[in-house]
């Protein structure tokens, strides 16, 4: 047995002795993924093992695919147990994972729950995806205006040492009807005389009071940019009557931030998330090969334009040498654009006020570099070929190609955008075709135009 293995072992061995606070769940996850690569019915067994308390944490700690077989072996009454330790909000995530994998083990793993973790789950599961509710954790710390300090302290202390509450930043100062007035940090609470109520410490402080929160169906794209902007670690979700519902905190944002990035480098590669975490390795081909197949789709449009100018090439053996260069600059180009354009649409920079003027910066911008890169390449040519009207032709071809990388590799994500489809799904092959396209065809039109008459 490697040794690095061997210590992995006495780690979780530790852990099944009751010593949960030895390692983090993360790390738990990673190194039963290491063990499962070596000893697949040792990775159960430590599995089926771990104490009911940091089982659920375990667990969606796993990639999609380690996450499925685990959903298939462990019983319903297992994992019933882990999604029992879970906060709200991942509880719901684990129940919504078992359902994908079996719908009828994620029947009896509900069915399991009390009555108030069962209403939960179904609260949450009730927003669609892109809602900031969906997202939301019930458990809080609330307390009501004329609550005197130190009872409120007194009731964090307890809730803190049964396992209630964890990741607590704030209190959130509610009326009667649970609508929420007021947000203090902790460490603004400990400065405060315990002996007096809020409604003593806010008095003449809620006119200048600005609640930073969101509403549990706001697009959770929004609540991304409060973060970023107000620098938060938490944020109270209300209802429409600005009644607390829970709070979004910031471990939750930073996993979400992660997933649209690398769903966004995916999709501008055509491949998905998915599809790339799967084992099976006829799964990820297929899914890779559909977009090969587009792409093929695009590259023999190119030819077909090539093929139009198969006389003008053959008569002039210097453009064959010369066209890769056209297109490829075109396409590197465009995908510069590309890439801007789409990072600033998913950080909400680019929005419908401000695209004409993120379309002109890029035009500008290619048209710039397609002047510069113009003047390079006809210097070369002309030296290559001895030939100045070849310059003159591929500087054009260039000026002309690198303008449209910037047109449309800004135009398409702004499309997209405004259709309401990922910007970043496909707009790589529609760029690439365009300057493909575009290119071959200035290039070997102006040759046919320029050199052969």
């Amino acid at each position: 047995m490697k040794e690095g293995v061997k210590k992995e072992y006495e780690i979780l061995d530790s852990i099944l002795r009751k010593d949960t606070s030895l390692i983090h769940p993360h790390d738990i996850a990673k190194i039963l993924q290491e063990i499962k690569e070596e000893d697949e019915e040792k990775f159960f067994y430590y599995l089926e093992n771990l104490p009911d308390e940091i089982l659920g944490d375990v667990l969606i700690e796993f990639p999609e695919n380690y996450l499925k077989e685990t959903i298939e072996k462990l019983p319903s009454k297992r994992l019933a147990q882990a999604v029992k330790e879970l906060e709200s909000d991942d509880a719901t995530d684990l129940i919504q994972d078992i359902e994908v994998v079996d719908e009828k083990k994620a029947q009896k793993v509900f069915s399991e729950l009390d009555e108030k973790e069962r209403e939960e789950i179904e609260k949450l599961s009730s927003y669609e995806e892109d809602e900031a509710g969906s997202h939301m954790q019930t458990e809080l710390f609330k307390a009501k205006l004329n609550e005197k300090i130190s009872d409120a302290i007194e009731r964090l202390r307890k809730l803190k040492k049964d396992g209630k509450l964890e990741n607590v930043h704030q209190v959130y100062i509610v009326d009667e009807f649970d609508r929420l007035l007021f947000v203090i940090s902790l460490e603004d609470l400990i400065t405060y005389d315990f002996d007096k109520t809020f409604k003593d410490i806010l008095e003449g402080k809620f006119r200048e009071n600005r609640l930073i929160y969101a509403k549990d169906t706001d697009k959770i794209e929004d609540v991304l940019h409060k973060f970023e902007e107000y620098d938060l670690s938490a944020l109270p979700v209300v209802d429409k009557d600005g009644k607390l519902l829970g709070r979004i905190t910031s471990d939750d944002i930073y996993d979400l931030i992660e997933e649209s990035a690398t769903e966004q480098i995916y999709n501008l590669a055509g491949v998905s998330d998915e599809a790339e975490h799967e084992d099976n390795i006829l799964k990820t081909g297929k899914n890779r090969a559909i977009w090969l197949f587009i792409n093929l789709g695009t590259a023999i449009l190119a030819s077909l334009v090539i093929g139009i100018f198969e006389g003008t090439i053959q008569k002039y053996v210097a453009l064959a040498v010369l066209m890769p260069i056209v297109a490829s600059m075109g396409g590197n180009a465009g995908t510069q654009t590309l890439t801007v354009v789409v990072r600033q649409l998913a950080l909400g920079e680019i929005d419908k006020k401000n695209a004409r003027k993120a379309l002109r910066k890029e035009i500008i911008i290619s048209l710039i570099n397609g002047v510069l890169f113009a003047f390079v390449m006809a210097i070369i040519a002309y030296f290559w070929f001895k030939d100045i009207k070849l310059g003159y032709v591929i500087a054009l071809a260039m000026v002309i190609n690198l303008l449209a990388a910037g047109f449309f590799g800004a135009l398409i994500p702004l499309l997209l955008k405004k259709l309401n489809i990922d910007p970043a799904v496909g707009s790589s092959v529609l760029l690439t075709t365009v300057t493909d396209v575009v290119g071959f065809f200035a290039f070997l039109g102006l040759a046919k135009l320029l050199l052969l008459n």
